[in-house]
């Protein structure tokens, strides 16, 4: 049975404020009965907004707060500025233990920078990363990092297999996930120095909680060849995008094609159902929200101009990461890789360029 679990919310955060994040706050609740919620921000604009909807509001709190930040602030400015906002405070709540996830759809960058601050990462956990999950043919995967770092050395590629192994457990309920890391080919000699000591490292520690299968061709993204691709955020962010605008021109395409003539109108037609689950399975908001990995404490970035709809994904996929118990499942794992690592005479983070945060050099 479900647990009950508090989600702090940063109602102010992305494209629409409160008229996105409450309605999708409340379908969440509909599908998650034993959550609650407090709510960041201006609270005439939240109240207003809560007034349509009865069952949230009984479940709510507010909290006032003038401060927001901005989308476009760059994080710097936002960790010197951004205490007592609408990001920061729900952040500082499962910190201290008022809540068990914050869902902010607010500026990237900020997000990453403060929850850092706030949270901090787990022991042993050099650079956390933004987890993404990815419809493929079979089912989804997860797909980190997806641009918290340009570069990764090969022991944080190490650290994130653990991260998204970790996070496939508490949400596609698999005690043992595959794991490979994205190469530009599957022989052993191919990709950078960083990548192919990663590979060494996975394949020399015994006893890991999830299945190496080596290294995956992008191509094989799809086609759900693992439940987690290990990727440094540079080409995972690239990898994203060109994903979601790959699923646009083909819905683009699809459309044109369907009304194109007399004929193809019909066609489409009679094969609404089928075109209807297509739509479905490509609608990139049933899988919104980006995952922060590796800190103390639960965080999710929703897409900043998603939807009603797209907001409650944000807030699932955080209520089934508290109700797993990730961050403690996730610092055990990491722990005891470290140890063995260390008492195979490995070190605790193998040497190699170092990962610098997306955006800074």
């Amino acid at each position: 049975m479900a647990s009950p679990k508090t989600i702090a919310l940063d109602a102010m955060g992305g494209d629409h404020g409160p008229e996105v994040v409450i309605p999708g706050a409340a379908l969440s609740l509909e599908r998650q009965p034993a959550l609650s919620f407090i709510l960041y921000g201006n609270q005439p604009r939240i109240e207003a907004a809560l007034a349509q909807h009865a069952a949230l509001r009984a479940k709510s709190r507010v909290v006032h707060t003038d401060h927001v930040i901005a989308m476009d602030e760059k994080p710097s400015q936002a960790l010197r500025r951004g205490k007592g906002s609408s990001m920061w405070l729900p952040l500082e709540a499962v910190k201290l233990g008022q809540a068990d996830a914050a869902v902010s759809a607010g500026n990237t960058g900020a997000l990453m920078a403060i929850a850092k601050l706030v949270l901090r990462p787990i022991a042993g956990i050099e650079r956390p990363a933004i987890a993404a999950i990815w419809p493929t043919i079979k089912s989804e995967c997860i797909v980190l990092d997806v641009g918290a770092n340009i570069g990764a050395t090969s022991g944080q590629l190490a650290d994130f297999s653990l991260m998204g192994a970790a996070m496939a457990r508490a949400v596609f309920h698999i005690e043992r996930p595959s794991v490979g890391l994205l190469n530009v080919g599957t022989e052993e000699m191919k990709g950078n120095e960083d990548v192919k000591a990663a590979h060494a490292l996975l394949k020399s520690v015994d006893a890991l909680p999830l299945e190496y299968k080596g290294f995956v061709e992008g191509d094989q993204i799809g086609r759900g060849t693992v439940d987690v691709l290990v990727v440094e955020g540079f080409a995972g962010n690239i990898a994203l995008k060109t994903a979601e605008g790959t699923a646009k021109q083909i819905g683009a395409y699809l459309r044109a094609a369907m009304t194109s003539s007399v004929l193809s109108k019909i066609g489409a037609f009679l094969a609404q159902g089928g075109f209807r689950v297509l739509k479905d399975k490509m609608d990139p908001r049933r899988v919104n929200g980006g995952t922060f990995l590796g800190l103390n404490g639960i965080a999710v970035k929703s897409h900043g101009g998603t939807d009603a709809f797209g907001f409650a994904s944000a807030v699932d996929l955080a209520y089934e990461m508290a109700d797993s118990g990730l961050i403690a499942r996730l610092t055990a794992d990491i722990d005891s890789f470290h140890h063995r690592l260390s008492a195979a005479g490995g070190g605790s983070q193998p040497q190699g360029a170092t990962g610098t945060p997306l955006g800074k050099a």
